[in-house]
């Protein structure tokens, strides 16, 4: 039967989607469905395997089914996810020992402090690319294995597997017969050597890893395997794998030296293409792999905010303002300025180029005068300010300048962000008129492995981008970004 779809799996942090592109690169259909987040204590955050598993399938089945679309006609399945989030579970059972502990959680702090005051950061910059952070993988499976009964036995007995959501996914879609990653997720863990391309001995004895609970490890770009035939009704491959920012530099086709994107989502993050040898950061930014293909792999320079997009959800949900997410823009249409308000949303400490995991959020400059449109416009702002802090420290690191910006994700549909994001950086911003970078970029992966697209048809120039040129004055830009650093500084914390 004639190939006429690549089907996009995006399994975000707040929700899983599904998103079925036709030969034109044209979105065919989009399912979406959110899941449940867990807070068991203060800076704890979790998930629930089963759900993240049923969630993604539930919508990749009903929008097959809503389209009238025979699975036979799929090409491939790409994969893109939430980096970092950790699952451990029963190889024989398929059973988690434990919930997902999300990215976002904090309760390694202790260990990622040993692990500095023993003298490690050197050599996991080196050797992994990143700085000793609770937010990467290694601790939380240390932590699991040492925390939940019987765990550390069962992973030295062989009976454990562990994945971030991408090999979690492939092993239930292959039917518990396949446990891979690619390596740009590998790359997220601290535990994978970016230079050797191995999971890295000397961590694995370091925090008392087995390494057989270990996924293979395996190029961005490849048919891995096929689905079982009982979820679809026919097998379909799954061939392309990738993690949620290196999936949007992909789809934003930043395929050159010096290209870069920002990702407006639950965070925010900025890649850099920085070509075929890692640069490492003297800025506070993390080196990574950004994808491999055909033996080839490709790095980047990363920058990430923890808390974007979420400061608004945490406004809506958290303070209950009565708001909704699309209303953000009109209701900073009824400000003049901020009102000499700032919001540096900390939630979870600060990331790039900071790295305080201690931080905590702050909004200063309240007045009488001020009301809740100005609270909105800047946790909105706050995103902007964030995107320069490392953008600042990526330049600094490449000794590249950026000519353009372009930038994706949901947050980035605010007219009013985007055009405050080109006025602070001083450079335009770049928006495609498709905003779904992520699942394109996996959707991309998988349809070259299969034969879909060629590399010649991905390449071609998009039409029709939305250009937002700065026209912010010096002086204010420098006030306005100078009033950020000072309220940055209010809540950086040594404790």
């Amino acid at each position: 039967m004639e190939k006429k779809y690549i089907m996009a799996l995006d399994q975000g942090t707040g929700s899983s989607r599904t998103i079925i592109f036709n030969k034109q690169q044209q979105i065919v259909g989009i399912e979406q469905q959110e899941f449940k987040q867990f807070y068991p204590k203060p800076n704890e955050v979790e998930q629930n395997p089963h759900e993240i598993w049923e969630n993604q399938y539930l919508t990749a089945k009903t929008l097959i089914t809503r389209l009238k679309i025979n699975p036979a006609e799929i090409a491939g399945i790409g994969i893109t996810n939430q980096r970092e989030t950790t699952i451990i579970w029963d190889k024989y059972t398929g059973e988690p020992i434990y919930n997902a502990i999300v990215w976002q959680d904090k309760r390694t702090l202790n260990i990622c402090n040993s692990l500095k005051a023993n003298g490690f950061e050197k050599y996991i910059k080196e050797q992994t690319g990143l700085i000793i952070d609770s937010y990467f993988s290694a601790t939380k499976i240390h932590w699991i294995l040492k925390n939940i009964e019987g765990a550390e036995e069962k992973a030295k007995n062989g009976e454990l597997l562990f994945g971030t959501v991408d090999t979690w996914l492939v092993w239930k879609l292959s039917g518990g017969k396949i446990h891979i990653t690619d390596y740009s997720n590998a790359s997220r863990t601290m535990i994978f050597n970016i230079n050797t391309h191995n999971w890295d001995k000397t961590l694995l004895k370091l925090l008392e890893i087995p390494e057989n609970i270990l996924p293979t490890v395996m190029p961005s770009s490849e048919i891995y395997g096929v689905t079982a035939t009982e979820l679809f009704g026919h097998p379909i491959p799954i061939a392309g794998i990738a993690g949620d920012q290196q999936a949007a530099l992909f789809g934003q086709k930043c395929f050159q030296k010096g290209n870069a994107k920002n990702t407006y989502g639950t965070g925010c993050f900025m890649l850099m293409n920085t070509g075929e040898k890692p640069v490492f950061s003297k800025s506070g930014l993390l080196s990574t792999i950004a994808w491999n293909i055909n033996g080839k792999t490709t790095y980047a320079l990363e920058g990430s905010v923890f808390i974007a997009g979420a400061v608004i959800k945490w406004l809506r949900d958290g303070l209950k303002l009565p708001f909704q997410a699309s209303e953000t823009e009109e209701m900073i249409k009824k400000t003049n300025s901020n009102e000499g308000v700032y919001f540096v949303p900390a939630f979870s400490g600060l990331g790039a180029p900071y790295w305080n995991m201690n931080s905590k959020g702050l909004i200063c400059g309240l007045t009488l005068g001020v009301n809740q449109n100005h609270i909105v416009r800047a946790a909105v702002e706050s995103l902007a300010y964030q995107t320069k802090d490392i953008l600042d420290a990526m330049i600094l690191d490449s000794e590249i300048n950026l000519t353009r910006l372009n930038v994706d994700g949901g947050a980035s549909v605010n007219n009013f962000l985007m055009q405050f994001q080109a006025d602070i950086l001083n450079i335009p911003v770049s928006r495609p008129k498709n905003t779904e970078s992520t699942a394109l970029g996996t959707a991309f992966l998988a349809g070259l492995s299969t034969g879909f697209w060629t590399e010649e048809m991905i390449l071609q120039e998009e039409p029709n981008q939305d250009l937002f040129v700065p026209e912010m004055d010096a002086i204010e830009r420098t006030r306005l970004y100078k009033a950020w650093i000072s309220a940055v500084k209010k809540c950086l914390s040594d404790e």
